[in-house]
């Protein structure tokens, strides 16, 4: 995976979700290090569940001065997203999705949207998300992926870069608070088991 290029990346603007608000990028990480979850929709039913799961570091991250941020690639799910208390970060919109590009996230094909979203992986986490009662739904762009970068205090390096290959592809808490060299007593939630549900959302 390509490095990624901070002083280009966080030039980029995103709007703050709740006061509408345009702020850079690099702001995000200029006074603490910063957790950021790109979340390919916010229908996405994988997105929310991985959503609750990063947001049970959030008292860990705070104690530690480490941020929580969420960033969606379009406003479309954004009310009934908050409204469902998914994430405990704070949300913001890259309209543009430009940071989208900057750090890598393929856009699927219609083609190869289906064989990706039937996939075990997809399967796995929606077992796990229907078995919590998360649902989805299929409204907005179907075809985005995203991903997750944490960034280390002012910038200084990346301290984890992760882009989705399938939709149900996601970075474990563990992997999180290593990158960080924090500790949590979060417990992940367990890795489900396929069942004959199957699920392109």
């Amino acid at each position: 995976m390509a490095a990624v290029d901070l002083a280009k990346l966080g030039l980029n603007l995103l709007k703050n979700a709740t006061s509408g608000e345009s702020v850079e990028l690099r702001s995000l990480w200029r006074d603490q290090a910063v957790v950021i979850f790109f979340l390919r929709r916010f229908g996405c039913q994988v997105c929310r569940w991985t959503a609750v799961e990063v947001s049970k570091l959030k008292e860990d991250l705070r104690a530690n001065n480490v941020a929580l941020v969420g960033v969606g690639p379009e406003e479309i799910g954004l009310k009934e997203f908050q409204d469902g208390c998914f994430f405990k970060g704070e949300l913001y919109i890259d309209d543009k999705k430009q940071s989208y590009k900057d750090l890598g996230f393929k856009r699927y094909s219609a083609i190869s949207l289906v064989p990706a979203a039937l996939g075990k992986k997809v399967r796995n986490v929606v077992t796990k998300a229907n078995a919590e009662g998360i649902q989805g739904n299929f409204n907005g762009d179907l075809l985005q992926s995203g991903g997750m970068v944490i960034i280390a205090k002012g910038g200084e390096k990346v301290l984890l870069h992760f882009a989705q290959d399938s939709p149900g592809d996601y970075v474990p808490l563990e992997n999180i608070v290593k990158a960080l060299g924090i500790t949590t007593s979060a417990q992940q939630g367990e890795r489900p088991q396929c069942n004959d549900d199957v699920c392109t959302r």
